[in-house]
């Protein structure tokens, strides 16, 4: 997994973050935090944060899902780009990392938008699916077990309402998907979902090269 955007060398990297990246302090306080954990390849780039941001901001975003939380900068990032009566449901497995994630969350003042699932994210979502809550969702972030990303995306589908979007991330795997020579299983999950996705006509697809490689489905109206 790759934390910055791929293909670019560091000075024009630099330049992209000083010239375009607005990233709060408390954003960037929980990155420099993160960046001392031992799993913190799993932090996205600030840029894709602010992406993230823009696009849920475009679509005026009120309900949103996100699976696989981590420490919580992409929830945050979110959660700062919601109106105040914006809600997060956040799905992880991982009460450790996630306990970063609700002191900066508390600290932000934005702790009262996200609703943290702690559990399988398969089950939280099947629950949300029996609750009633599907095509309810305005926006959906996948970001955990790559084995199960097919699972994920089509839970989401129902969960999210027509023109709502989904967002994917690592689709590109540090360039390993484009390496014949590279079959480990979770190369191969990746490459099999992204080919899921390119065959799939209930959505509408790009896959944009920021941070890891980051798939966006717009679900269509029927």
């Amino acid at each position: 997994m790759s934390n910055q955007t791929l293909g670019l060398d560091d000075r024009l990297y630099r330049y992209l973050l000083d010239s375009s990246v607005r990233e709060p302090d408390i954003l960037a306080e929980l990155r420099q935090v993160t960046a001392q954990h031992p799993m913190a390849q799993m932090q996205i780039a600030p840029e894709q944060g602010q992406f993230m941001a823009l696009l849920v901001q475009l679509m005026g975003a009120r309900k949103t899902l996100e699976v696989g939380v981590f420490t919580g900068y992409s929830a945050l990032a979110v959660a700062l780009a919601l109106p105040p009566e914006g809600r997060i449901v956040a799905c992880d497995v991982s009460e450790e990392y996630t306990a970063i994630a609700k002191q900066f969350w508390q600290k932000a003042g934005v702790d009262y938008k996200i609703d943290l699932k702690l559990g399988p994210a398969a089950d939280t979502l099947e629950q949300l699916i029996a609750a009633g809550n599907s095509e309810t969702f305005d926006f959906a972030f996948i970001d955990a077990d790559k084995s199960n990303y097919g699972t994920y995306y089509e839970q989401a589908l129902q969960l999210v309402r027509p023109g709502g979007l989904i967002a994917i991330d690592n689709v590109l795997w540090s360039g390993r998907v484009a390496d014949p020579g590279t079959q480990d299983n979770r190369t191969n999950a990746i490459r099999a979902f992204n080919d899921k996705l390119y065959q799939d006509e209930r959505i509408s697809l790009s896959l944009v090269p920021i941070a890891d490689g980051l798939t966006l489905a717009l679900k269509k109206s029927l």
